[in-house]
C-alpha cells in the first residue's frame, strides 16, 4: 500500500498541473469523432468537473458557477445579455431574404451592369455575394442560394467548374466578416467589447477581400478567356427604359430629399423623423415604379439593386447615424426583410411559418453550443487551464510578433478541422488575455506612444483587442473553405449538379484561400484597415 501511495502522489501532482491540457485534448478527440459539438462541450466539461472534484482539485460549487455564467441575474449571464438578442433577429433576416427572391433579381441586373468586363458573370456573383453578405450573415443560406442561382448558369455559359465553384464559395462566405455577422456578435460578447465597433471595423477588411477576389477574377478572365467566356448580348437584352417612369422616380426622390433636408426650415421638423420617412418614401417608390417598369434597365435596378442596398442602409446606417444600437438594428433588419418579402409577393403564412421554424432551430443550436462552451471555459479556467497556456507561451519565449504569427497560424490550422463557432467560443477567450498582456508591444504599430499610465494602457489594450478580433475574423473565414471540413464546400456539393466533382471544388477554392491569407497579411501590416473607420464614427 505504501508503494501504491508513493506511486499515486506524483501522478496526482501531474494531474493537478496538467488536467487542463488533458481536458483540451479530450475535447479535440470528441470533435474529431463527429459527435455534436454542443454535447461534446457539455460532456467534456461535466466529466472533467466530476473527475476534478473526485481528485479534490475542484469543489461542487463549480457547477453553480456554470449556471451563474449562463443564467446569472439581471446584470450578468448570457441569458440577460442584450447583445445576443441580435442573433435570432439576424437569423430571421437572412432566412426571410432567402425566400424573397432578392438574390435572383440582383444577379440578373449585375450581369447587365458588368457585361462588358472580362469575367462579367463571375464578377456579378462576387458583387452579389458581397451585397448579400451585408444583408444576411447566414453562411449556409448564402452558399446554397448563390449556388442554386449562379452555378448552373456559369457552367452553361462555358465557365471552368473550378473557377465557378471557387468564386461562389469564396464570395458567399463573406457574410462571416461583413456585418451584420453572427460571428462578430459572439466575438463582441466573448471579448466584452462594443459590437458596433466590431461591425464598423470589419467593413473595410471585408470589402478588401471582395476587391482581391474581383482583381483575381478579372486577371484570370483576361489571361484565359476560355475559362470565363463573355456574356452574350442576346442573353441580357432588356426593353428600353420608359422616360416617364424615370422622371417620376427622380421627381419623388428629389422631393423626398428636399423635405428631409429642409424640414427644419419648413417648421415641420419636430413632427416626424423626416430623413427616415424620406428614405422609406424613395424605397417604396423604387419598388412600385420598378414593378411598373418591368424588364428594363431602370426596372431591373429598382427591383434588383435598390432593395438589398435599402436593407444595408437600414441596418448599418441606423448604427452609423446613431438611430439604433446594433441590437435594435438587428430588429430593424428583420422588419426590413419582411418589407422586401411583402413587395416581392412572398410574405405568405407558409413562408412565415418556415422562416420562424428555421430561425428557432438555428438559434437553439447556436445557444446550445454557447452554453456548452461556457461550461467548458468555466471548468477549464477553474483547473488553471489558462495559466497553463500562459506558462507554455512563456516557456516558448517568443517575441510578441512571432507569438502573434503562431496564434494566427494555429487558428488557420484549426479551420481545416473545426467550424468557426467552435474556434470562436473555445479559443478566443484563451488567446485574448495573452494578446492583452502584449498590448504595449504593439502600441507603436497601431500608432500609439508607449503607455505610461493606466489610462493610456487601457486605451492601447482596447485597440489591440479590436485589431486582434478583426484579424481572427478574417482568419476564420478560411474555416468555411479549407478542406477537409470546409462547410461551404459541402453545402455547395449538396446542391451542385452531379457533373461537378469534389476535386474541382477543392481546386477552385485554393486561389481564394491564398487571397484570404494576403488579406490577413494586409490587416496585420496596416491596422488602420480595422481601426480607422470606427475612429471616425465613434470619435
Amino acid at each position: 500500500m505504501e508503494f501504491l501511495a508513493g506511486l499515486w502522489e506524483p501522478i496526482y501532482d501531474h494531474l493537478y498541473v496538467y488536467i487542463g491540457a488533458y481536458m483540451f485534448v479530450a475535447l479535440a478527440l470528441m470533435l474529431f469523432t463527429g459527435f455534436p459539438v454542443a454535447f461534446a462541450l457539455c460532456g467534456v466539461a461535466t466529466g472533467f468537473a466530476l473527475w476534478s472534484i473526485y481528485l479534490d482539485i475542484l469543489d461542487w460549487p463549480v457547477f453553480y458557477q456554470v449556471v451563474q455564467k449562463v443564467w446569472g441575474d439581471s446584470g450578468s449571464g448570457a441569458v440577460h445579455n442584450s447583445i445576443l438578442v441580435a442573433i435570432p433577429c439576424f437569423v430571421f433576416m437572412g432566412t426571410m431574404l432567402e425566400k424573397s427572391r432578392v438574390a435572383e433579381d440582383l444577379l440578373h441586373i449585375l450581369q447587365v451592369m458588368l457585361r462588358r468586363i472580362p469575367g462579367g458573370l463571375a464578377l456579378s456573383v462576387t458583387l452579389m455575394g458581397t451585397i448579400m453578405a451585408a444583408t444576411t450573415g447566414i453562411i449556409g443560406a448564402s452558399v446554397v442560394m448563390i449556388t442554386l442561382l449562379a452555378l448552373p448558369t456559369m457552367l452553361a455559359r462555358g465557365y471552368s467548374p473550378a473557377l465557378a465553384t471557387g468564386t461562389i464559395a469564396a464570395s458567399s462566405t463573406l457574410g462571416i466578416l461583413i456585418p451584420p455577422s453572427i460571428m462578430l456578435v459572439l466575438m463582441a460578447n466573448l471579448l466584452a467589447v462594443s459590437v458596433g465597433n466590431l461591425f464598423i471595423g470589419a467593413i473595410l477588411p471585408g470589402l478588401m477581400l471582395s476587391g482581391l477576389y474581383f482583381a483575381y477574377i478579372m486577371t484570370v478572365a483576361a489571361l484565359k478567356p476560355s475559362i470565363a467566356p463573355a456574356i452574350k448580348q442576346s442573353e441580357i437584352d432588356m426593353a428600353p427604359t420608359g422616360r416617364g417612369n424615370l422622371l417620376l422616380f427622380l421627381g419623388i426622390s428629389a422631393l423626398a430629399i428636399f423635405i428631409a433636408f429642409e424640414a427644419e426650415f419648413l417648421h415641420i421638423y419636430d413632427a416626424f423623423n423626416w430623413p427616415l420617412l424620406a428614405f422609406l418614401a424613395v424605397f417604396v417608390a423604387a419598388m412600385l415604379i420598378g414593378k411598373r417598369e418591368g424588364n428594363t434597365l431602370l426596372g431591373g435596378i429598382l427591383k434588383g439593386f435598390v432593395p438589398p442596398i435599402f436593407l444595408i442602409v437600414m441596418v448599418l446606417g441606423s448604427i452609423f447615424a446613431g438611430w439604433a444600437t446594433p441590437t435594435e438594428a438587428a430588429g430593424v433588419g428583420a422588419f426590413g426583410a419582411m418589407i422586401l418579402a411583402f413587395f416581392n409577393g412572398s410574405l405568405t403564412m407558409e413562408v412565415m411559418r418556415a422562416v420562424v421554424h428555421r430561425t428557432a432551430l438555428t438559434t437553439a443550436l447556436i445557444f446550445f453550443i454557447f452554453v456548452g462552451a461556457t461550461a467548458f471555459a468555466t471548468v477549464f479556467r477553474n483547473v488553471y487551464g489558462e495559466d497553463l497556456i500562459i506558462e507554455l507561451i512563456e516557456w516558448l519565449d517568443l517575441a510578441p510578433w512571432p507569438l502573434l504569427f503562431v496564434l494566427m497560424g494555429a487558428i488557420f490550422l484549426m479551420g481545416f478541422f473545426f467550424d468557426f463557432l467552435e474556434i470562436t467560443l473555445i479559443i478566443l477567450p484563451v488567446f485574448a488575455p495573452v494578446i492583452k498582456l502584449l498590448a504595449p508591444a504593439f502600441a507603436g504599430h497601431l500608432g500609439y506612444a508607449d503607455p505610461t499610465n493606466a489610462a493610456q494602457l487601457a486605451e492601447v489594450q482596447a485597440q489591440v483587442i479590436y485589431w486582434f478580433a478583426i484579424l481572427v475574423a478574417v482568419n476564420l473565414q478560411t474555416s468555411f473553405l479549407t478542406p477537409p471540413f470546409g462547410f461551404a464546400l459541402f453545402y455547395m456539393k449538396g446542391v451542385a449538379p452531379k457533373t461537378v466533382k469534389m476535386q474541382e471544388i477543392y481546386a477552385g477554392i485554393i486561389p481564394f484561400v491564398f487571397l484570404q491569407l494576403i488579406g490577413l497579411a494586409l490587416v496585420l501590416e496596416f491596422p488602420a484597415l480595422a481601426l480607422w473607420l470606427p475612429s471616425l464614427v465613434f470619435e
